[in-house]
């Protein structure tokens, strides 16, 4: 599950119904708004990145929304990729191993040889 917010730019004067269609839409949750400077803070949910892309470019078509940009995400699926990556060791095995010759390791970080 993906959550992000979104910062809905307006003019003043369509504050109101801006602010009544996002809590209408089902794409969003209203949080927060000033109406003296045409800004709404909504939060979008989604399975996927797909999916907020798709509620995203629905609300910036909404009428009367100048910019809706996404501010914060919090991705589930990265977070547990960053999970595994502070699980794992930071220095891979082979190079721990004394019976591994050191000419037979490859390094393939450096590209400039490569091409």
């Amino acid at each position: 599950m993906n959550v992000s917010s979104i910062v809905i730019q307006c003019r003043q004067e369509y504050f109101d119904s801006v602010k009544e269609w996002c809590e209408q839409s089902e794409l969003c949750d209203y949080h927060f708004g000033d109406a003296s400077k045409g800004k709404i803070i909504v939060t979008i949910e989604g399975e996927g990145v797909e999916e907020e892309i798709a509620k995203l470019t629905k609300i910036q078509q909404a009428p009367h929304v100048i910019a809706a940009d996404m501010m914060m995400s919090y991705q589930e699926e990265l977070d547990e990729e960053i999970k595994k990556l502070n699980a794992a060791d930071a220095v891979p095995a082979m190079l721990n191993d004394d019976t591994i010759d050191v000419k037979d390791i490859v390094y393939n970080g450096d590209l400039k040889n490569k091409f």
